[in-house]
């Protein structure tokens, strides 16, 4: 049974709006108890539209985002402006140079692949140091796990979410983060970089975002009867401290 809140909205604009005045209010909240933010973001199509509210008043402004630290719960091995990279819609959208809003760039903690490849190192490499990054930064531990202030992830279309496929080597790893051996199953064919989804467990919040009608089907898998994340993923995010924002078109096969 899932414990997680479920938001089911208009459409995919409607999701980008709701899933932003979240991102901004955990944030800032978090900022207000703690002094600093740690958000995990995404990349594809999943992160965009939230970025452009985020620049956009009144969000832009509800955030203290020189305290905000962002990190990527995965990313493909793909140098930082190759189009497939996850920090590259950041770089051209929340970043943006005439319309974004201003991070410290000691607050960006990308997967340095771009640094691995042209190194000639491998992606255990990238992860291996993003890794320790997250252990020199000083966060709460819980369960042996950094405690990440907010999660955002999408959901793919086989259940997987991060760079956790079904039946992923992830969920045996102790490693904070890990290298994914590229999937066969689904596009695109390469390589990836993860943070360990047992990541997810820990974090004050995770926010789930899921549009469209081709992600109906396996929405209504991931809330089925059958619990099982080595098949599905996804229901790693079914705790209490999960909000899931769904538009109507996906959420058709929810159970209600």
């Amino acid at each position: 049974m899932s414990d997680a809140e479920v938001v089911v909205v208009a459409d995919a604009e409607a999701a980008a709006a709701f899933a932003a005045e979240r991102t901004a209010t955990v944030l800032a909240d978090a900022v207000t108890a703690r002094g600093r933010a740690d958000w995990a973001t995404t990349g594809g199509s999943t992160p965009v539209g939230i970025y452009r509210r985020l620049t956009a008043p009144p969000l832009r402004d509800a955030v203290p985002w020189s305290n905000v630290h962002v990190w990527w719960g995965d990313d493909r091995f793909v140098p930082r402006d190759h189009p497939l990279s996850n920090v590259r819609p950041l770089d051209d959208v929340l970043l943006d140079r005439d319309h974004g809003i201003e991070i410290p760039v000691a607050h960006l903690h990308p997967f340095r692949t771009g640094e691995s490849i042209g190194a000639g190192w491998d992606a255990a490499w990238a992860a291996s140091t993003l890794a320790g990054e997250l252990a020199t930064a000083g966060l709460p531990e819980r369960d042996g796990w950094p405690v990440l202030d907010l999660v955002l992830v999408g959901i793919g279309g086989d259940g997987h979410l991060l760079s956790v496929f079904p039946g992923s080597d992830a969920f045996e790893s102790e490693a904070w983060a890990l290298a994914i051996p590229a999937p066969t199953h689904i596009e695109p064919h390469v390589e990836r970089v993860t943070l360990n989804p047992a990541l997810l467990r820990v974090a004050r919040r995770v926010l789930v975002v899921a549009h469209g009608a081709g992600k109906a089907d396996i929405l209504g898998e991931v809330f089925g009867p059958e619990q099982d994340p080595r098949r599905w993923p996804a229901q790693l995010a079914l705790g209490a401290n999960a909000t899931w924002i769904v538009d109507e078109a996906a959420a058709a096969r929810i159970p209600r």
